[in-house]
């Protein structure tokens, strides 16, 4: 018997939207988590852009792995992609709260290990349960 719908991960939109907001919730873990070890356990802040670049980087190769492994091609640009639109939230909310928007070098971070992390989703073992799109 065939199935009547398709699934959610064969529409661009909605498979981008949704490891996007996956990778913005991984990054804000990350920022959370390394924030909590610099106060309580470091008790200095010399590493703060270290911590921060990797909350980073954790975030756009969680998103981009996420949209690779089910999207299942296309992974280095649906990985940049995924970067690029972060770099976009990012500094969307830089701008509402600061008044400044962010560097070129957070893009240019977010946008390498997006690649790298669709590419490696792509490349990953087939999930279980996706059916064919």
């Amino acid at each position: 018997m065939r199935r009547q719908r398709k699934s959610l991960w064969s529409s661009w939109i909605f498979s981008m939207l949704i490891s996007v907001m996956a990778g913005a919730v991984c990054m804000g873990a990350a920022a959370f988590f390394s924030a909590s070890a610099m106060y309580f356990l470091m008790k200095d802040t010399g590493l703060t852009k270290a911590f921060a670049g990797a909350s980073l980087a954790a975030g756009a190769y969680t998103a981009a792995y996420i949209c690779g492994k089910y999207r299942r091609r296309k992974g280095l640009i649906c990985g940049t992609l995924c970067g690029v639109f972060l770099y976009v939230i990012i500094s969307a909310a830089g701008i509402m709260i600061l008044g400044q928007h962010t560097g070129i070098k957070k893009l240019l971070l977010l946008t390498v290990f997006g690649a790298a992390g669709g590419v490696a989703g792509v490349n990953s073992k087939r999930p279980e349960k996706l059916w064919d799109q």
